[in-house]
């Protein structure tokens, strides 16, 4: 207050209330991929962390969909299936045909799925473009550090990481994302796919469990198996697709024993760029509809890119279960969007390894239901072995809880560390956790069962913490927890009438 030196009324005014807690936002993915271009303008948004709300905004400033190529070739004996590398075989005419696509670019698919399934704001990291090179460890990894400088993601994804020539490279560029989120951040959880999981095999989740490592794991958490899905509609895969047409129109030509379809399967021999737009749409639709060898190389096609990991999809629904029903609902017995079939079929039996294993690093299942369709039924961090940390959604809402004390706190930086600072500091936290208590976040019939928080000088300090200019805070939290196994009881009584 001013000295008062001149006769006259004074207005003075006092806060009547503390500082309040903004709770801090849990369901900010940042996805780590290869893009059709990284631009903002004309600035390179290469490597460099940008936020997206939509998928318009995505194709905006990374570009759409890319063109998957298709190589057709007669199967040789010893051949082998291989649906990671987009290789499966097909019988036309009597004859077996290996597919196999060339390109492993799906991030921008992944972006679709993500979207699909409730997704909304999150950090886009380029770490190429123009769908030219070979997926790379070192690029996926190196994004990863472009994010360090970023406080906002409550999540990280590298969900190309699969894709990578070996689970090896798999496994460098996942542990690098678990360390980031675990040990350099602390403030985010990594989201994980298995190598190969499209495959019914336990080798490819124990090949998961074991290279993941022993470090930060309640930051982490895996989803099995890879989705079949819709996310491509048939109409993004046409002729235009194929690698070596001249190796198609022989196929075709071979089984239009009636020769009514020879003019539009020597569109399928032309370039692209002889062909008008109406006459690429007439040709797929006709072939589709009269050629069966055709409509067979589609439907393979179709399925090869449709096949996808589930981890962004899992994202969109952390964010969608965040939005309705809070951060600390287990994000599990939710339905999966625009998915067919998962590619593994789970069992009851079949899911007890894969939820509680001996190791604790439990991997989450996606099961079909009959009547209910296809859905997440896991809700565990790796670090299962843990009652602190078995469930995602009890570290998601402790991460919650730090990120948005420790912000508020940040107003105190430099108060006196006196008796009225801790007052209005503990004051400050109790009504936040007591708001995120009303409202189901944390376990207890009453406040003081649901937390509690201890500040000052013989409680929390020592004369010597003031004189160092500490000030320890020490809050309890009971967070609910889900449950997950139900237990019901019958037994028989006698008869009573």
């Amino acid at each position: 207050m001013s000295t008062m030196k001149t006769p006259g009324v004074y207005v003075v005014e006092k806060n009547a209330f503390p500082n309040s807690v903004v709770e801090a936002a849990t369901a900010v993915p940042a996805f780590i991929g290869y893009t059709e271009f990284a631009k903002d303008g004309n600035k390179s948004l290469l490597n460099k962390p940008w936020k997206v709300n939509s998928l318009a905004e995505f194709r905006q400033y990374f570009g759409g969909a890319p063109t998957p190529k298709f190589t057709v070739t007669e199967a040789k004996e010893g051949d082998e299936e291989d649906p990671k590398l987009g290789i499966s075989f097909l019988e036309l005419n009597g004859k077996k045909y290996s597919v196999q696509r060339d390109d492993k670019y799906n991030f921008y698919y992944q972006m679709r799925f993500f979207f699909a399934n409730g997704g909304a704001t999150c950090y886009i990291v380029s770490v190429d473009e123009k769908y030219t090179n070979d997926l790379s460890e070192e690029k996926l990894t190196n994004g990863i550090a472009a994010l360090l400088k970023e406080e906002e993601p409550t999540m990280v994804l590298i969900p190309e990481a699969v894709y990578l020539e070996t689970v090896d490279s798999c496994s460098n560029a996942q542990v690098a994302a678990l360390t980031h989120a675990g040990g350099d951040m602390k403030n985010r959880v990594a989201i994980f796919d298995v190598f190969n999981g499209f495959m019914d095999d336990d080798t490819k989740v124990n090949d998961f469990r074991e290279k993941i490592g022993t470090e930060f794991l309640d930051y982490g958490t895996v989803y099995y198996p890879w989705l079949n899905t819709s996310i491509v509609p048939d109409t993004d895969i046409t002729f235009l697709n194929f690698t070596e047409v001249d190796k198609i129109v022989p196929i075709l030509t071979e089984a239009d024993k009636d020769g009514k379809l020879t003019d539009f399967i020597a569109n399928v021999g032309k370039k692209p760029e002889e062909l008008a737009v109406l006459d690429i749409e007439t040709t797929h639709k006709v072939l589709a509809r009269h050629s069966s060898a055709y409509s067979e190389l589609m439907r393979e096609m179709l399925l090869i890119v449709n096949m996808l990991p589930p981890s962004t999809a899992m994202a969109g629904i952390y964010t969608m279960v965040d939005a309705t029903k809070e951060v600390w609902k287990a994000p599990a017995n939710v339905g999966v969007n625009n998915v067919i079939s998962p590619t593994v079929s789970i069992s009851f039996k079949n899911q007890e390894d894969l939820n509680v294993p001996m190791n604790g690093k439990a991997v989450n299942a996606i099961r079909y239901f009959v009547g209910e369709g296809v859905k997440v039924w896991g809700a565990r961090t790796l670090d299962g072995n843990s009652l602190d940390w078995r469930y995602i959604n009890v570290r998601r809402t402790m991460i919650m809880l730090e990120e948005s004390i420790k912000n508020a706190a940040k107003a105190y930086v430099f108060e006196p560390n006196t008796a009225n600072t801790w007052v209005t500091v503990k004051s400050m936290i109790y009504n936040f956790l007591n708001g995120i208590w009303k409202r189901g976040g944390l376990a207890g019939s009453t406040a003081d069962d649901a937390y509690s928080v201890h500040i000052g000088l013989g409680d929390t300090m020592t004369p010597e913490d003031i004189l160092e200019g500490i000030m320890r805070i020490t809050i309890l939290v009971a967070i609910s927890r889900p449950a997950e196994f139900i237990e019901i009881t019958f037994q028989q009584q006698m008869q009573k009438s």
